[in-house]
């Protein structure tokens, strides 16, 4: 598919039916709280609904009880492998690279800002962590998996969102598009997938083709679930790259919503970084993965740590090469990695389990004020116009 322009405008205009539908009426019958309660735990495949449940929810979760009927298991493993592997690797380019990619687009980072907890700032970083980690598990689609009834509800989160911005005036629509639209949704899905290979390589990790190929189809699934109109999504990493550069070149920009976003990251993650000195590095990655003029753009600090970051492809390659020659070597980092992950992750939740509601209203409820042997190697094609060019296209540079 050839997106231009025009068809990416055409995204704008619509969000996710279904889901949509599913939250108009239980808003409309007052059931938004029976949802909730009954729903709080209500949290692994295979679970009987509770009765009480709203007629309308229970038909919307028996709708979107599993995959999409596309779906290729042996692909869906190999997404599985390549996230063992990589896991710290990918969890730190979804925390330095995807969560800033969202905060230097200005609407996406009002958008969060509107719907983001001041008291509570790691609740998105969390919730997108719990997320990841369902879904990359063994039997992430099979009873007893808690990814399937987290994918419903975040969906449905969405789409509550949506009913909120756009009906209590709290969103420009006319000038941006409906909140968190089809074009929006798919950039989300770029975010997690194409940008996280992008950040994998700029810090020097090995990806074969298939396996690059293999994660980026295991976020096409999840955008399936999580709404995403698939006749309208990149079917491939080729037309993943082609809409993303053409969605961050017409979208992104500096904005106030988007530096205080990116100040509280920084923030969040350097009370995880134990002691203090250390803290700089946390700048330093989002500097060295998103690059100086989005940096710039999200005010994030220039530290004496920019140079010595640069060092970290070097650091992986002597891991790599470890991992690479001794199977028990592979077996002990493996470990490691999945422990760094869940210890991040229980840093960021402090200790509790995300439900992902639907928020009855979102100045309660989020804070808003009214304002193996190597096989090829993947790496990123070049982009089709230089970053000069792209940079001078941009919001605010030279037109």
């Amino acid at each position: 598919m050839a997106y231009t322009e025009q068809s990416l405008n055409a995204l704008r205009g619509y969000g996710d039916e279904l889901a949509d539908a599913t939250v108009a009426t239980l808003f409309e019958r007052g059931e938004v709280g029976t949802f909730n309660s009954l729903m709080r735990y209500v949290s692994t495949v295979g679970q009987d609904l509770p009765d009480g449940l709203p007629d309308v929810a229970r038909e919307y979760l028996h709708e979107t009880n599993g995959p999409p009927a596309w779906v290729d298991w042996d692909e869906m493993e190999k997404a599985r492998l390549f996230f063992i592997d990589n896991n710290v690797h990918i969890s730190t380019a979804l925390s330095f690279a995807s969560m800033p990619a969202c905060y230097v687009v200005p609407h996406i980072a009002k958008l969060l800002s509107a719907t983001h907890s001041l008291k509570y700032p790691s609740k998105r970083m969390a919730e997108t962590g719990q997320f990841t980690v369902h879904l990359m598990q063994p039997n992430a689609f099979e009873a007893g998996s808690r990814f399937i009834p987290a994918a419903q509800k975040v969906r449905l989160l969405h789409a509550s969102i949506r009913h909120h911005l756009g009906r209590e005036g709290l969103w420009d629509v006319a000038g941006l598009g409906t909140p968190i639209c089809q074009e929006d949704m798919i950039g989300g899905q770029m975010m997690f997938s194409i940008q996280v290979l992008d950040a994998l390589h700029r810090l020097g990790i090995h990806m074969s083709v298939n396996g690059a190929e293999s994660y980026y189809y295991a976020w096409r699934v999840v955008g399936a679930m999580l709404g995403v109109d698939q006749d309208h999504a990149p079917a491939d990493l080729g037309a993943a790259r082609h809409f993303s550069d053409l969605y961050m070149s017409r979208h992104m920009g500096p904005s106030q919503e988007g530096a205080d976003l990116t100040r509280q990251l920084i923030d969040l993650y350097e009370e995880v970084v134990p002691g203090t000195l250390l803290d700089p590095v946390v700048s330093a990655l989002i500097r060295h993965l998103m690059g100086d003029t989005s940096a710039d753009w999200l005010e994030v600090p220039r530290t004496r740590w920019d140079t010595l970051v640069k060092a970290v492809p070097v650091l992986l390659n002597l891991l790599e090469t470890v991992e690479d020659r001794s199977p028990y070597g592979a077996w002990a980092l493996d470990r490691v990695g999945h422990l760094t992950t869940l210890l991040e992750l229980s840093s960021l939740t402090r200790g509790r389990v995300m439900h992902y509601a639907i928020p009855e209203q979102l100045k309660k409820d989020y804070g808003l004020s009214s304002t193996v042997p190597r096989t090829r190697r993947w790496t990123p094609p070049a982009p089709a116009v230089s970053s000069a060019d792209r940079e001078q296209a941009l919001p605010g540079n030279g037109s």
